[in-house]
């Protein structure tokens, strides 16, 4: 494993759709998710979360050192009790175990840290109330995301089809084909920025710079090898990374952010394409700050 980081970073994240739905809402019908009051679409960022999971878990394949936390079908306890297995612990025993050794918890979240990539980078609440005493403590990762927000507001469509696939016999008797609905969005290019604590990284959880090379390669794939009929075409067009020269950061991030500028072409009236939008990085930068971009 590489040095933990040193550097704090800020990015921005642009990434398209192109006739799908990026992000469906269960409470809405599974329509694509969208500010009510603005029309804006969202996507969450659990949802974006879930993509690099899968792409490190694909690429890495329980890897020491990179095995994933939050998985489809493992339960949470399962991997708990890989730390109190290596440790020699019986959770039914936890507290005398933490009064011969006091370091215990500290020595159970740093198991987590190293081992689980996703813990190490986005941290993690490992307790349960089902199993309590199966308890790894929370952790708070350096790498946190918000919601990312299309650039202009998004129609999401509802698209009548048709299909073969009857669903019981007696239906069958009685008609040749049945009645579907697939929401769709035509065009949408959306913007989520993130940030990176050097301090978080070094203080709670070793998050390294072989980590965020991984972590770039990640968000740059994360559509890649998740392509599928309901989510249309979906891709990262832009990595837009601030490097700061020191841990605690040379500038706030919002600035950084506010000064990327992203619009549609004057002549452009209803964006169908990541070409019908202009996209301006600063030409000037805070002192102590570099722009990197990735695509």
């Amino acid at each position: 494993m590489s040095d933990v980081i040193k550097n704090k970073y800020d990015f921005v994240v642009l990434f398209d759709v192109e006739n799908g739905n990026p992000n469906g809402d269960p409470d809405a019908g599974n329509m694509p998710r969208i500010d009510t009051e603005s029309g804006f679409g969202i996507v969450t960022d659990v949802c974006l979360k879930r993509k690099i999971r899968n792409y490190i878990e694909m690429l890495k394949e329980d890897e020491a050192g990179y095995k994933i936390y939050i998985k489809d079908n493992v339960p949470l306890n399962r991997s708990d009790a890989k730390a109190f297995e290596y440790f020699n612990v019986d959770e039914k025993d936890i507290k005398t175990s933490k009064k011969s050794d006091p370091e215990l918890d500290i020595k159970i979240r740093s198991f987590m840290c190293q081992n689980f990539f996703d813990i190490r980078t986005f941290g993690a609440v490992m307790t349960t109330f089902v199993k309590a005493n199966l308890n790894c403590g929370q952790v708070r990762g350096p790498v946190q995301l918000g919601f990312a927000k299309s650039i202009d507001p998004i129609l999401p469509q509802e698209i009548t089809i048709t299909r073969v696939a009857i669903t019981t016999e007696s239906d069958a008797e009685r008609k040749g084909t049945e009645m579907g609905r697939k929401y769709v969005v035509p065009y949408g290019l959306y913007r989520v920025e993130g940030f990176v604590s050097a301090n978080l990284a070094r203080k709670v959880t070793g998050f390294s710079e072989e980590d965020l090379e991984l972590l770039w390669q990640a968000i740059l794939n994360m559509f890649e090898n998740d392509h599928s009929a309901a989510r249309g075409k979906m891709a990262v067009r832009k990595l837009i990374i601030f490097k700061h020269e020191s841990e605690l950061g040379c500038a706030p991030a919002h600035k950084l952010f506010d000064s990327i500028k992203i619009a549609k072409k004057q002549e452009i009236e209803v964006p169908r394409s990541f070409s019908d939008y202009k996209i301006e990085l600063p030409e000037t930068l805070p002192e102590g700050v570099s722009c990197i971009c990735k695509e």
